[in-house]
């Protein structure tokens, strides 16, 4: 890797070992490690990781699914319901950084291999139970699936259709993403005290916890609201009226609020009295400032619509790029309204997030979103097949030699 006036660097996380027991999308924690260029080993049940068979699209033979959270990952079999997989693993775990446990809390322990176990031979240890809710609560133990997150955080409501019959709307997934995030965040933030002062951490996140926390501000205002009037009020611009939370209280809005163009859809945000300000005499309509000038800040209009009925007509007038080009020319806020599909046309994405291409990683994917400037991040390897490399991880880390794999082998403890 160089960076980009050609200076040979490491990548952030190059001299980190991580070993991955993960199942399904939360195996991303790993996979964000691995895209900062740690060495990700993904051991694995013998069989592998059925993430390889889970949702769509398949490609190639597996899933997107498994080519997002495994890339860059190496694999290793490992049956750990034989005593030579436990010591195998222990060896690993003696030398890695970071063990991350992403499936069913205490799953490591019950094979002797819990956090008490391995911080014993290796005190620094950063151990990561990533799980659906956590290692306590009373539904630590329950199976979940991503959805079960977005459903218990509230982000999602049950639909119905033309018969009656209730189904999943559409809606994007927020804890099976957020709590890989958060947690890769936790292990380095982990990672720097224990190289500091040599004491590990033990992490325990639920993804339903980070599901929770990523839509924090609807709940806490839920909770603000039980206090008296006295104590907490609405906005100023609305008479200190209780608006309900995030984007519930936007419906009424109308200097910020959704307007239909020429050929699709763009956002108006002019809830600041100077954007509202400029976008009245960008458009030569200075009397619509004037008779509705609002309050400096955070003032929606909510209700307001006859201007709202003018501003629908005023929209409607221009292209959605038009518009885009409007509110860079004269400092007022408009935003682009896509869909998952038409993103992937967008000019601030095509040159914000190039593609990781399918002809290097068989499936066309997003790279990791921080940008480190004047440098590359290193390319992610390919999804491991199962046990792809685990004589070269047991050859180069714990120094066996073609006897004792092939004993482990033989076994059927290695596959």
């Amino acid at each position: 890797m160089t960076t980009l006036s050609g200076n040979a660097t490491e990548a952030p996380l190059s001299d980190v070992l991580v070993l991955d027991c993960s199942l399904l999308s939360a195996g991303a924690a790993a996979a964000h490690l691995a895209d900062l260029g740690a060495r990700v080993i993904k051991v694995e049940p013998p069989g592998g990781d059925y993430v390889r068979q889970l949702t769509w699209p398949i490609i190639e033979g597996d899933s997107l699914m498994h080519h997002e959270v495994s890339r860059g990952k190496q694999s290793l079999v490992l049956d750990l319901r034989h005593e030579q997989g436990v010591a195998v693993f222990r060896e690993l775990a003696a030398k890695a950084d970071v063990v991350i446990e992403a499936m069913r809390p205490g799953a490591l322990a019950r094979r002797g291999l819990g956090y008490e176990a391995l911080r014993a031979l290796n005190p620094a240890l950063v151990f990561c139970c990533l799980s659906g809710y956590g290692m306590d609560g009373p539904y630590r133990d329950m199976p979940a699936h991503g959805l079960a997150f977005d459903a218990w955080a509230g982000l999602v409501a049950p639909a119905y259709d033309e018969a009656g019959f209730c189904y999943i709307p559409e809606h994007p997934s927020v804890g099976m993403h957020a709590g890989p995030m958060v947690a890769g965040m936790a292990i380095c933030a982990a990672l720097l005290r224990a190289r500091s002062s040599g004491t590990g951490a033990y992490l325990d996140l639920g993804q339903s916890d980070a599901a929770a926390y990523m839509d924090r501000l609807r709940s806490e205002t839920w909770k603000a609201y039980q206090r008296p009037q006295s104590e907490v009020t609405g906005n100023a611009s609305d008479d200190f009226e209780r608006r309900a939370p995030g984007t519930a209280g936007m419906r009424e809005g109308v200097r910020y609020q959704f307007y239909e163009t020429s050929d699709g859809h763009v956002l108006f945000m002019a809830s600041e009295q100077e954007f509202w300000k400029n976008f009245c005499h960008g458009i030569e309509r200075g009397d619509l400032f004037e008779r509705w000038p609002g309050q400096r800040y955070g003032d929606h209009a909510r209700n307001n619509r006859e201007l709202q009925a003018q501003l629908r007509e005023i929209f409607a007038t221009r292209s959605s790029a038009q518009w885009l080009q409007f509110a860079s020319d004269h400092n007022t806020a408009i935003a682009p309204v896509n869909t998952p599909q038409s993103l992937l046309d967008d000019p601030h994405f095509q040159a914000r997030m190039p593609w990781l291409q399918a002809a290097d990683h068989v499936a066309d994917m997003l790279p990791f979103p921080v940008k480190f400037v004047g440098e590359n991040l290193p390319e992610p390897g390919l999804a491991p097949q199962a046990g792809e490399h685990g004589r070269v991880i047991l050859e180069e880390l714990l120094g066996y030699d073609n006897a004792q794999v092939q004993a482990l082998l033989d076994a059927g403890v290695l596959a």
